[in-house]
């Protein structure tokens, strides 16, 4: 036979019945897509879940210090008191307001209208702990010390960012910013900040240099812990922190272990019934195309049966309760065969089965009402069926 008569001949086949074709690819369309969803939707939960689970390796604290009415709530000594308690390994704490987060930062102080020589950054103080908690590493020079702290001198480090856009690159020769008109050395360049990203665009000064710039007070302290103490130091830092006052510091924490598990069951509880559901609709479309191959091949039956007396309710009754039997039945099978494979999988992996008998019990009802609705469209095809056209 020549291809061409063979697709011809398949393609007439396919056509004759269309309805019976339709039925037959959309249980082949919606099995693959069973599969393509289970695996997708499995990808797509277990990201979810590990993700979840990331969560609890978190272990960065901030605290967020308002400013007090009667003075300031935290000092700059205060983040000692953190570092003392067990399950801390770093702490700091910084100051930055307003005014301070838009201030004129020049890299010299000649006026050259052909290039931009300024910039507009956030200047940010903070103790010399502050490259360990924010997580980062000395790109260029060092981080000031207690030294200058005390001195008060004009130092600064500039974020890698900043130092960029300030077209600072070496530090040969003490190269000097302006902030506001005064004059300040660069002794270092911080960058690769695992935290507070924002200091990567900040000019960072000491403490003591930073009250001539208005950053008095500390504003947040930066915490960070060994993993699984961030909850417990997220209770005690404040306390620490400021004892009369630690009820007005805020404290952000990451998500407690509870939060966690509640968030990964939720995540499975909404996978596992979109995949059943999934399942259904091919069982449902397999009854179907069953139920309407039955049904042609009995139409002789159905055409005596008419013939003597059998109203169209009785053949769509028929039908509808052979499809409904055999939904109950794959119900009653199935609900078995799931339990028993619940059961065969945990013991393989060694885990603890969670079986619930009230789906064992409502699987039977779920399989009969898939039957039901399947069977629609065939008994009503069959009730249709006039008998001299079902006789001949």
């Amino acid at each position: 036979m020549d291809i061409r008569d063979l697709w011809a001949e398949a393609l007439a086949g396919v056509l004759a019945r269309p309805v019976r074709s339709a039925l037959t690819t959309l249980g082949t369309v919606l099995g693959i897509t069973t599969l393509v969803i289970t695996l997708g939707v499995a990808a797509t939960a277990g990201n979810q879940i590990v993700g979840r689970f990331d969560e609890l390796t978190a272990t960065a604290i901030t605290v967020e210090v308002p400013a007090g009415p009667g003075g300031p709530l935290v000092g700059w000594d205060s983040p000692a008191e953190v570092r003392r308690l067990r399950g801390v390994t770093s702490v700091s704490a910084l100051a930055q307001t307003e005014e301070s987060s838009n201030l004129r930062v020049t890299a010299n102080d000649l006026v050259d209208p052909t290039r931009v020589t300024g910039q507009t950054l956030a200047v940010v103080a903070g103790d010399p702990e502050l490259p360990r908690a924010a997580r980062g590493r000395m790109v260029e020079g060092r981080f000031f010390d207690a030294g200058h702290v005390r001195r008060g001198d004009r130092v600064v480090v500039l974020g890698d960012q900043a130092a960029r856009m300030l077209g600072v690159t070496r530090l040969t020769g003490a190269p000097a910013v302006f902030i506001e008109d005064r004059a300040y050395t660069v002794i270092g360049v911080l960058g690769g900040l695992g935290r507070e990203q924002v200091l990567s665009t900040a000019v960072i000064v000491p403490p003591t240099t930073g009250v001539g710039l208005g950053l008095r007070n500390v504003t947040r302290v930066l915490v960070n812990t060994s993993l699984g103490a961030a909850d417990l130091i997220a209770r005690q830092a404040p306390v620490a922190l400021s004892p009369n006052h630690h009820d007005e510091l805020q404290v952000i924490s990451p998500p407690t272990p509870k939060r966690a598990r509640d968030g990964v069951q939720d995540d499975v509880n909404g996978l596992f019934p979109i995949l059943g559901l999934v399942s259904l609709v091919v069982g449902a479309v397999g009854i179907a195309n069953v139920t309407l191959v039955t049904v042609m091949e009995r139409v002789s039956e159905i055409g005596l049966r008419r013939s003597l007396g059998a109203a169209r309710r009785h053949i769509a009754a028929q039908f509808l309760l052979e499809s409904t039997l055999i939904g109950m039945t794959g119900g009653v099978i199935g609900a078995g065969a799931g339990l028993v494979s619940v059961v065969a999988v945990s013991a393989a992996q060694r885990w603890t089965p969670v079986l619930d008998a009230r789906l064992a019990l409502a699987a039977p009802v779920a399989g009969a009402l898939v039957g039901l609705l399947a069977g629609l469209y065939p008994a009503l095809r069959a009730a249709r069926m006039e008998p001299a056209d079902a006789l001949r």
